[in-house]
């Protein structure tokens, strides 16, 4: 490799390290002191509470709004996956199970096919993530609670009533988010 070519990677590094620094400087995560550090912040109860009603926006609009058909089509899509989350569940693997809950989610609002409601879902998705680590042995002692529910939601889909979707998201959002703010700085 080349001195031109060595330059060109530690710039694409360094670049690299710079736009996920700004993004979370923007998004108030961190503030970085020139010459003397950062100081990081995890999420407020607000913020927890604030991550939690915009979700369920995007989730359930994106849902309500979508084709019938492609309701059931993702009702039977996603029924495999919950046997993806057990599995995790049964191996102990919180990060995979945390991973599986994101995507399972993330379903939700591609469904309704607005562009603008995926991207917005994925800048929230690595909140979505902090805070569920956050939670710690709460979500842990939810887990087979929130497969449950999970299988609440695809129920839902398959049997077409929006209503009762949109009345078990908002209960199970809410039931683990309120699971472990205690846990939360304030």
């Amino acid at each position: 490799m080349g001195g031109d070519q060595n330059a060109q990677d530690a710039a694409l590094r360094v670049g690299g390290v710079g736009c996920v620094r700004g993004r979370l400087q923007d998004e108030g995560w961190i503030t970085v002191y020139p010459k003397r550090g950062a100081l990081v912040r995890g999420l407020s109860e607000k913020d927890a509470r604030d991550l939690a009603s915009t979700r369920f926006v995007l989730e359930s609009a994106s849902v309500t709004a979508a084709a019938p058909q492609s309701r059931i089509d993702l009702a039977d899509r996603l029924a495999g996956d919950l046997d993806l989350h057990r599995s995790a569940l049964a191996d102990g693997d919180l990060k995979r199970f945390i991973e599986q809950t994101v995507a399972f989610h993330r379903c939700f609002v591609e469904i309704g096919d607005n562009q603008v409601m995926l991207e917005l879902n994925d800048r929230l998705a690595d909140r979505q993530r902090f805070l569920l680590f956050s939670l710690g042995e709460s979500l842990l002692a939810r887990c087979q609670d929130i497969i449950t529910e999970h299988e609440d939601l695809v129920a839902r889909l398959r049997e077409e009533n929006t209503d009762g979707f949109v009345e078990t998201l908002r209960a199970h959002i809410g039931d683990t988010i309120s699971s472990g703010l205690h846990r939360l700085h304030r």
